[in-house]
């Protein structure tokens, strides 16, 4: 399986308007790591000439690294002569097919991936938007199909599953609509487990509720209400309060724009110095600093699952999102099981496999649930 170290173009946007916050203004957090070394054929010469030009322009080259940060978030949009736009994002099919010999797809390697798990339990983590359901212009409308909802049923009785998303828990509950899964909320910073232990646990049958962040909450809840009434004057701007998390759409906002919201976003964050800024698909999202994200979900859940120093799990992690890079490399790094990016474009990630869209997402778990009933029935008839 591929391991590497990564660092999406996004990342690298915030990354230099760090640097240049330093001299701006300390107090706002926007935590990502550095560039870990020459991977692919990123452009660092350009990036590092970049970031010094950040450090002397202060305020204003922050900002433009916050919209150049933006850009950045749809790979479709990075237009090839921005020294932020990496090399990977796709310009055609060969380029694509290149990529997948370094993240084939989990379908057409879906042999080597149940050999790989023989003898192990399986547990499923999958993200929601962009996995479960397509990525829609309205976020409130993000519904997953009904044919999505009985793959993830079916998959939920043959294996511990969990969502790990960075909405609210509650809201994207009411999109899966499952009792049977755990959900992770808010980047994982809301957690909490089914009322009913599955059977496929070994785990003592305990109602599960964990929210690390409870502290932040009035935080989250001012920086909304203040978020709100900033970008009002900037129509297409979407503020949603993930609980523990405050999300800003901009996927509907006029390029134009974006500079300005970004202002007005940098302007409410200032006042807060324990809370951060990262970065999705079109969404600019607020955090606290706590040193929690995807990854570290889904090493609690193992272990809440009795899982965490077995050596006979294998969990699959499915997302689309580079906040879903937290939890590829956790696994990356123990070892243990495998990481599934969804994207139609070529990215620096480390899933070892890919698959296209939520279809292919589909298919994979079809695919998967059958492989389970057929191994159950060749074991009943050695028995």
């Amino acid at each position: 399986m591929t391991k590497q170290n990564v660092m999406m173009p996004e990342e690298m946007a915030i990354t230099a308007a760090t640097a240049a916050g330093k001299v701006a203004n300390s107090s706002t957090h926007l935590l990502f790591p550095p560039p870990r070394g020459n991977s692919g054929n990123v452009n660092y010469a350009s990036y590092k000439r970049l970031l010094s030009q950040l450090e002397l322009n202060g305020g204003s080259g922050r900002l433009n690294a916050w919209v150049d940060s933006m850009r950045a978030s749809s790979p479709t949009h990075i237009k090839s002569d921005s020294p932020l736009a990496s090399p990977v994002v796709a310009s055609d099919d060969e380029e694509y097919e290149n990529w997948k010999k370094q993240h084939p797809s989990a379908l057409d390697m879906f042999d080597e991936i149940t050999a790989a798990s023989k003898g192990k339990q399986i547990v499923m983590f999958l993200d929601y938007d962009g996995t479960l359901s397509p990525i829609v212009d309205d976020p409130d409308r993000a519904f997953m199909s009904d044919n999505m909802r009985s793959a993830v049923r079916e998959v939920a009785r043959s294996f511990p599953t969990a969502i790990v998303s960075g909405r609210c828990r509650d809201k994207v509950y009411s999109f899966v609509q499952l009792r049977e899964l755990y959900y992770a909320g808010s980047h994982g910073m809301d957690i909490k487990g089914p009322a009913k232990q599955p059977k496929h646990t070994k785990a003592k049958a305990n109602a599960l509720l964990f929210q690390p962040a409870s502290e932040f909450l009035p935080m989250i809840d001012a920086v909304y209400e203040a978020l709100v009434e900033k970008t009002e004057s900037t129509p297409g701007a979407k503020v949603e309060n993930n609980k523990f998390c405050v999300s800003v759409h901009f996927r509907c906002v006029d390029e134009k724009k974006w500079s300005a919201l970004a202002e007005q976003v940098r302007l409410v964050l200032k006042d807060y110095p324990r809370l951060r800024l990262t970065q999705g698909r079109k969404v600019l999202e607020i955090r606290p600093t706590i040193k929690w994200d995807k990854g570290k979900a889904l090493e609690f859940l193992l272990e809440s699952l009795g899982f965490a120093d077995c050596n006979d799990v294998f969990p699959i992690y499915i997302g689309d999102d580079r906040t879903d890079e937290d939890a590829f490399k956790v696994l990356r790094d123990r070892g243990q099981g495998i990481g599934i990016l969804v994207s139609k474009f070529p990215k620096e990630t480390s899933a070892s496999y890919s698959l296209r869209e939520p279809a292919e997402v589909m298919d994979f778990l079809h695919r998967l649930v059958n492989w389970k009933r057929l191994s159950l029935k060749e074991r009943e008839k050695v028995l």
